[in-house]
């Protein structure tokens, strides 16, 4: 009888040098001889880094690029160094086949598309923590088998976006992994990346290691799913930017679908659907105290929750009207969603009236621009932007007006149990002293 998988995910900040890769190590001790699927996001901030890469590429300065993407092999090699006191040839073979395959790339001329190159150019980051992070667990007696998760998630061709076949991603999965487990009980593999039909490489979206992670579970029906954070579970909000904040022990799949979409950020937003599916439990847990139980996402947790506050920034608030005066009616509608799914707006919030449609967006590259001059002809816009979404599940009175204060209300919409506010900051306007006046 084939023995229960579970999925770990380790994100970047659980990687982002030599002495966090080798806690993962130590953490991973403690699961010796357990059947593993292991998927790892991209070291520290080197997404970021790389995405400086392919913004200096496709703007046509490649020694720009080509400077910028050997600080990143030098990082890793630093790391590298820092970690191994006797680098594997092989994993030193392995990483500069990454480098120059991106190398030779920049020699190209770009892509009409800014997001096919981008998937081609950041997609190297999970390529080369796993590699690392698969040659620590090997060099510390954690047998580990390296999969490249480009030979089993497909995808279409919706670059930086891609949808998963999930016939075929099944099939894929069924066949290699098995094979895999039975030589070694941990397989370590990438996050964020899939493969398209052409054999080119997509991405999931940003931060979209969760849902790899999830489509593995899915795929080989595992008993669970943990994903390792630098908190100690789910949390009602952010605290990074708020105060006495607390842990929830339990969460139900719908809620931490709402929590997520609406942008909490413990959670990718795709990730809890495939889960749901196939009633996987979900472990969000403590990669600083592993000890510590974390929050438990699954079916049976309840509905009895505190308020809980997620913010989303850079924002652009799209206020459209037609220009003909004319009501906004159901076929401009349908105008605006098809130019809106043309362009990828990512629609946070949504609201009309007779006369005006307003949507908020997540501002992201030259996209609202591109999708105000494609409605140019029959639509006057106009678009506010550096703007915060303020989410509140479980919302009460009291914490309503804390998060008003010192803000503009640009939008509002309510639900039952969620309020969302459209907010910019306001500067607290005081009195001048009687001396001071003009």
């Amino acid at each position: 009888m084939q023995k229960k998988v579970n999925v770990f995910k380790f994100g970047g900040a659980s990687l982002k040098d030599a002495d966090a890769i080798r806690h993962v190590g130590k953490i991973m001790q403690s699961f010796a001889g357990q059947s593993l699927v292991i998927v790892v996001s991209a070291m520290g901030k080197t997404t970021n880094a790389l995405e400086e890469v392919a913004h200096a590429y496709w703007h046509g300065n490649p020694e720009e690029a080509r400077q910028k993407l050997r600080a990143i092999h030098a990082s890793a090699t630093t790391i590298i160094g820092d970690l191994f006191t006797e680098v594997p040839e092989s994993l030193t073979a392995s990483i500069n086949d990454l480098f120059v395959s991106v190398e030779w790339a920049l020699d190209e001329t770009p892509n009409e598309e800014y997001d096919f190159d981008y998937d081609q150019i950041v997609s190297l980051g999970e390529l080369i923590s796993s590699h690392i992070v698969a040659a620590h667990l090997n060099a510390v007696g954690l047998p580990t088998s390296w999969l490249d998760a480009r030979d089993v998630i497909q995808t279409d061709n919706t670059y930086r976006e891609g949808w998963v076949k999930w016939p075929e991603t099944e099939e894929r999965a069924e066949r290699l992994l098995p094979p895999l487990l039975a030589e070694t009980d941990f397989v370590l593999t990438q996050g964020f990346i899939g493969n398209t039909s052409e054999n080119y490489t997509t991405t999931l979206g940003r931060e979209g290691s969760d849902y790899s992670a999830a489509i593995f579970s899915y795929c080989l029906n595992a008993e669970a799913m943990s994903i390792w954070k630098d908190v100690p579970g789910v949390l009602t909000a952010d605290p990074r930017i708020f105060e006495n904040v607390s842990k929830i022990d339990r969460l139900s799949y719908r809620e931490a679908i709402e929590m997520t979409y609406y942008g909490a950020k413990v959670i990718h937003p795709k990730t809890i659907k495939p889960l749901q599916n196939k009633s996987i439990p979900l472990y969000v847990r403590s990669f600083i105290e592993p000890e510590l139980g974390g929050t438990l996402v699954t079916d049976d947790a309840g509905d009895a929750y505190p308020p809980m506050v997620a913010v989303e920034r850079d924002q652009a608030l799209i206020n459209i009207s037609t220009r003909d005066f004319s009501f906004v009616a159901e076929h401009h509608i349908k105008e605006l969603f098809e130019h809106i799914t043309t362009t990828r707006l990512q629609v946070n919030m949504m609201q009309n009236t007779a006369i005006s449609f307003n949507v908020v967006v997540n501002d992201i590259d030259d996209r609202v621009a591109r999708f105000c001059t494609l409605i140019d002809e029959n639509f006057k816009t106009t678009v506010d932007r550096d703007l915060e979404l303020i989410t509140i599940r479980h919302y009460t009175p009291d914490v309503v007006e804390s998060l008003r204060r010192g803000k503009v209300n640009m939008l509002e919409g309510r639900l039952p149990l969620t309020l969302q506010m459209v907010v910019k900051d306001v500067p607290v306007m005081r009195r001048k002293e009687e001396g001071a006046r003009g």
